[in-house]
């Protein structure tokens, strides 16, 4: 097969795995989309294509998750806010 073969397929796939990612996301919040299809292994570029979105809140929106996902235990239980004890020394 010739090179312009060959790219003329690559080009029609992409256009259906965009078609199919859409449909995938459709009625869903964009952060979930985005991190759909970030585990879809899609690129960036094209998630932000797909959801009407830049490339850059793709990738913040990834980056975020993983910290959130690497953080240690500890360090996720102090981003949640903490019940306070009433005061036994009230005045």
């Amino acid at each position: 097969m010739s090179d312009q073969v060959l790219n003329e397929i690559n080009q029609k796939l992409d256009q259906l795995v965009a078609l199919v990612a859409s449909n995938a996301v459709k009625g869903m919040k964009q952060a979930e989309a985005i991190l759909l299809l970030g585990a879809a292994k899609l690129d960036r570029n094209l998630i932000a294509q797909i959801l009407g979105t830049t490339p850059g809140t793709v990738s913040v929106t990834l980056s975020q998750a993983k910290a959130i996902k690497n953080a240690p235990e500890n360090k996720k239980k102090a981003a949640a806010p903490a019940a306070r004890a009433p005061s036994e020394n009230k005045a």
